[in-house]
C-alpha cells in the first residue's frame, strides 16, 4: 500500500488574482488530487490507520468526502457504501458507482445522510467515515501546509491564508499545520456562502449553533453544524481566524472568473473561497485594519470539487442569474 494517497499538488503563482489585490498570490492546487478535491488527505489518512482490517467503509457525503472515501477504499480493496443526500447531483452519484461504490440516497441534507451512515456502522459493521469532524482527518488535511511551508521555501511566509468552511474539516487541518510549521500569527480567511454558514453563525452567536436549513446553492459547504474543534480554534487567542461572507452569487462569479483566467474548474463551495478575492474582500479586511497594508503573499486552498460539470454550471447560472 502507499506512504498516503494524496498527491504533493502544485503551488502556482497567480498573475490575475495577484494584481487584483495587489499582492502575490498562490494558489494551492488541491482540485488537482485523484478523488477532485482535498478531502482525500484526511480521509486517506484515516483510513489507512482504522480501515486496514475492515469489512468495508461507509460514509455520509454530499460530495467530496463521499469520493476520496470511495478512491482509497478501492485502491485498499475494501467496499464502500456512501450516503448522499437527495440534493447530490446525479454527476456525484454517477462518479460514485464509477469508483466501485454502493451509493444511498437518504433524506434531503447531508445530516440525514449521516444519521444513516451511522446506522450502517451499527447494523452492518462497517467503519464510519466521518466527513469532517474527526482528528485523524485533521491530521491528513494538515500536510496541506506542510506542502505550501516546503514550496515556500525558508524565506517566505504567507501574509493570510484563504480557505472555504463547510463542516470545519479543513480548517482544522489548516489551524493544525499552521502550528506545526511555526506559522500560529498567519491569519486564516475562513469563506463561506451566505445560506451554508454554520461556522459564522457560530461565530457571532459565541457558541455552536445548528443552522434551521441549508439555503446555499453550494451544497458540499452544507453542514448545519460546524464541528466543534473549529469553533474552538475561532476563540483560541494562538490564531487569528476570520470569518466572511460572500453571496452565492458572488461565489458563482468566482467559478466563472477562475474558468476564464486560470482554466479550472471548480464547484461553488470552492468558490467561495476564491470570491475572497475576485470579490474584494480581502481589500476591504485591509481597509478596516484586519489585514495589514502592504500584505505578504496571500495562499488560497483551490480545494477543488467533484459536483461540477459544463451542465451543473448552467444550471447554477440559471439559478443564481436572476
Amino acid at each position: 500500500m502507499p506512504e498516503h494517497f494524496h498527491l504533493n499538488t502544485p503551488l502556482l503563482e497567480s498573475v490575475g488574482m495577484s494584481k487584483r489585490i495587489g499582492t502575490t498570490v498562490y494558489m494551492k492546487m488541491e482540485s488537482s488530487q485523484p478523488s477532485g478535491s482535498f478531502k482525500i488527505r484526511g480521509i486517506g489518512h484515516l483510513c489507512q490507520q482504522v480501515a486496514r482490517q475492515s469489512k468495508g467503509v461507509v460514509c455520509s457525503s454530499g460530495g467530496n468526502a463521499g469520493m476520496a472515501a470511495a478512491y482509497v477504499a478501492r485502491k485498499m480493496g475494501l467496499p464502500a457504501t456512501i450516503v448522499v443526500p437527495s440534493s447530490s447531483p446525479q454527476l456525484v452519484v454517477q462518479k460514485l458507482q464509477d469508483e466501485g461504490a454502493a451509493v444511498k440516497i437518504v433524506g434531503k441534507v447531508w445530516d440525514d445522510a449521516n444519521a444513516e451512515a451511522l446506522r450502517l456502522t451499527e447494523t452492518e459493521g462497517l467503519t464510519y467515515v466521518p466527513p469532517f469532524d474527526h482528528p485523524l482527518l485533521w491530521q491528513g488535511h494538515a500536510s496541506v501546509i506542510t506542502e505550501i511551508a516546503a514550496s515556500m521555501g525558508p524565506s517566505l511566509k504567507p501574509g493570510a491564508i484563504v480557505v472555504s468552511v463547510g463542516g470545519g474539516g479543513l480548517l482544522c487541518g489548516v489551524a493544525q499545520g499552521l502550528k506545526e510549521v511555526g506559522w500560529a500569527d498567519v491569519p486564516i480567511i475562513a469563506m463561506e456562502t451566505v445560506g451554508a454558514d454554520c461556522f459564522n453563525a457560530a461565530v457571532k452567536a459565541g457558541r455552536v449553533v445548528t443552522l434551521d436549513d441549508i439555503t446555499s446553492e453550494a451544497k458540499c459547504l452544507g453542514a448545519k453544524t460546524v464541528c466543534r474543534k473549529a469553533f474552538e480554534y475561532s476563540q483560541s487567542k494562538e490564531l487569528t481566524i476570520i470569518s466572511e461572507l460572500v453571496t452565492d452569487q458572488q461565489a458563482l462569479h468566482a467559478v466563472e472568473t477562475f474558468l476564464d483566467e486560470e482554466r479550472v474548474l471548480v464547484e461553488l463551495a470552492c468558490g467561495a473561497a476564491l470570491a475572497a478575492l475576485y470579490s474584494r474582500v480581502i481589500c476591504r479586511l485591509q481597509d478596516e485594519g484586519k489585514l495589514p497594508s502592504p500584505l505578504g503573499p496571500l495562499v488560497v486552498i483551490v480545494c477543488g470539487g467533484s459536483s461540477i460539470n459544463n451542465k451543473q454550471l448552467d444550471n447554477l447560472r440559471h439559478k443564481l442569474h436572476t
